[in-house]
């Protein structure tokens, strides 16, 4: 399943971009659509096929699957 996650700012994305490649998950900077935040303006698009819940991180302001260029949200910071 591919992810985009977005962050409250540009080191928390930075941050977790590091934390994926020390887990060996493939990960890009890139910049967030407009329709999914307007914090920060960068996410980290990923891919992960094994239980989400292990991987969420207290930088992370939003997470959505994608899925044919639709996106849901499933994750957001209380």
């Amino acid at each position: 399943m591919e992810y985009i996650a977005v962050f409250f700012t540009h080191s928390g994305a930075l941050k977790y971009n590091k934390f994926l490649k020390g887990k060996n998950i493939s990960s890009q900077l890139m910049p967030v659509p407009r329709k999914l935040s307007s914090n920060c303006g960068i996410g980290v698009k990923f891919n992960y096929i094994s239980d989400i819940s292990t991987i969420i991180s207290e930088d992370i302001e939003k997470l959505f699957s994608i899925d044919h260029e639709e996106s849901k949200l499933i994750y957001a910071c209380d």
